[in-house]
């Protein structure tokens, strides 16, 4: 086991590590085909189990482990997009599953564009610019577009049936399940989602989209925890800064959420169509109804325009 110190050197292997055991633990508890288990033997538990505390993170598979950490490009001087990259360990031998994990990770590689411009507007006195604040905003606006645009490619090599029957069972989480040889060996874990991701919430804070108190954003907050520690003080920093609401003109503003609203109603449309006609239990791999709080989200994200909902 890894005893050193966690530093930016050490820290690739120890993400690696995590995602590897994290795959196993979730091919051993989910396994499809098999009778189900409760339990999850010490020589998965004790090692997941210590590299996710050096990472601080629960000792479960999740998002960054499923698709953050697991591509590679195939040209290595070529952009980070779909054709040029390919994923490392999947839980079946069907591209469709590559498909669902390489989609993801374009997806993450753009927000490098909005991230970059919300970091710029937090720096010194640039969110008192109005014309700094929209630049900003139209970056954003842009890059939210291009993210929806392959959002949208989904069914290009992802098949319904197969997501649903063959793969998306390996990726739901852990309810009571028996973590052998450490300590509170009993836990209830998150499955893997999109909800883990720090894209959509990193939006949320930098605009300041008002999402009413509820179970719903209960959740939400819990999902902070299945991200890197990274990601974390980046939702802490974006959170913490001015809202730029009232210096950005309202046109620019509305547009950022429509965007936003347009990529979370894509998102809606494809749980609907690849798992909620295909199953009785409304809870998706991380354990929530996600169809009404989609939902809800895609209409308190219209109701923060500046001129209403449309």
């Amino acid at each position: 086991l890894f005893d050193g110190p966690v530093t930016p050197e050490t820290l690739p292997s120890l993400r690696l590590c995590y995602a590897r055991l994290g795959f196993l633990a979730s091919g051993y508890v989910n396994q499809v085909g098999m009778p189900p288990t409760s339990r999850l033997p010490a020589s998965l538990a004790v090692p997941l189990c210590h590299v996710c505390r050096l990472l601080d993170r629960p000792p479960m598979l999740s998002y960054d482990g499923y698709a953050l950490y697991n591509w590679f490009r195939i040209d290595p001087r070529g952009p980070i997009a779909l054709g040029n990259i390919d994923t490392m360990q999947n839980f079946v031998p069907l591209y469709d599953e590559h498909w669902f994990i390489l989609v993801h990770v374009e997806i993450e590689a753009l927000a490098a564009r909005s991230l970059a411009a919300m970091l710029a507007v937090t720096r010194g006195d640039g969110w008192h610019k109005p014309d700094c604040v929209d630049a900003a905003i139209v970056t954003v606006t842009e890059t939210v577009r291009a993210q929806t645009e392959v959002l949208r490619r989904i069914p290009e090599r992802m098949s319904p049936d197969l997501y649903f029957k063959v793969f998306r069972p390996y990726i739901r989480f852990f309810e009571n399940v028996r973590y052998e040889g450490v300590p509170n060996p009993c836990v209830d874990y998150r499955g893997e989602t999109g909800a883990q991701s720090s894209v959509m919430p990193s939006l949320v804070a930098f605009f300041k989209i008002r999402h009413e108190p509820n179970a719903l954003t209960r959740h939400l907050a819990d999902m902070c925890r299945y991200m890197p520690a990274s990601h974390r003080a980046l939702l802490q920093r974006l959170d913490a800064a001015p809202d730029v609401r009232a210096c950005a003109d309202p046109t620019v503003f509305d547009a950022a959420m429509d965007a936003i609203a347009e990529f979370r109603g894509v998102h809606y449309g494809w749980a609907q169509q690849y798992i909620t006609e295909r199953v009785d239990d409304p809870r998706g791999t991380g354990g929530t109804p996600y169809m009404s709080w989609l939902k809800q989200l895609i209409d308190e994200t219209l109701a923060h325009r500046i001129s209403g909902t449309v």
